[in-house]
């Protein structure tokens, strides 16, 4: 049987990347989506896909193509055995960041002006504190790191990780999870009967899936906690 955690990230700076742009609004969803979470725990070896040398050193750093390589990142982690599920809030508040800048062409093209005119933008961010839960399913016993980085501004949060008892497997039924999950990675094994949508790039999330599939169940917890089974990154065409 597999190793399944639970875990907790508190926030200890504010969290911002750009799930939704309104005008001049760039909105903060208060969940973390699992693609991101594989990178900030550092399960991607990245490095491994640079083509020279050199990148190797400074492709944490720098990266000379805008070009996501999801399906090469973390297509090894399904041949490790390990899958890392979206966040959802257990708490959070938010926070509202403006920021200004000026007509700066004149620094730029050597125009001459009459008008610096100002502009802004307001940022909603995810408040210091915060905390997010999401699970970790893993064939060999992991070693996570406590601190990690998220988002646009490489936001500190603390990582706590708790094992889950052994867990058992059940036939095919139908069954609720409440928490978010990816709908590439189990709608190929598990039929899903309802959901709601989160729409966050890259793929959008669901939650509160109804669905029928093989789960985990686990003895000894508060709550009935049924884990769909047979989760891995699956990637559209």
């Amino acid at each position: 049987m597999p190793h399944v955690y639970r875990c907790i990230l508190e926030l200890h700076d504010s969290l911002y990347y750009a799930t939704r742009e309104i005008g001049r609004l760039y909105e903060t969803e208060a969940i973390l989506h699992n693609y991101a979470l594989c990178y900030a725990l550092g399960l991607v070896d990245s490095d491994k896909y640079a083509t020279t040398v050199s990148e190797e050193t400074a492709y944490r750093y720098f990266c000379a193509e805008q070009v996501p390589m999801y399906e090469a990142h973390l297509t090894p982690l399904n041949q490790q055995g390990i899958y890392v599920t979206p966040a959802r809030a257990v708490r959070h508040s938010a926070v509202l960041n403006t920021w200004k800048y000026a007509d700066n062409r004149y620094h730029v093209e050597m125009q001459k002006t009459q008008k610096n005119i100002p502009s802004f933008g307001r940022a909603k961010e995810i408040a210091p504190e915060s905390q997010f839960e999401f699970f970790m399913i893993a064939q060999d016993l992991l070693t996570l790191p406590r601190w990690v980085r998220l988002g646009k501004w490489m936001s500190k949060a603390e990582l706590i990780v708790k094992e889950l008892p052994t867990p058992k497997r059940n036939s095919a039924k139908e069954f609720l999870f409440p928490y978010p999950l990816n709908p590439l990675d189990v709608m190929f094994t598990n039929q899903v009967l309802s959901y709601d949508t989160i729409n966050i790039p890259p793929v959008s999330l669901i939650r509160n899936v109804r669905m029928v599939g093989e789960y985990y169940t686990f003895e000894g917890l508060d709550e009935s906690l049924k884990l769909p089974a047979q989760m891995m990154y699956r990637f559209s065409n």
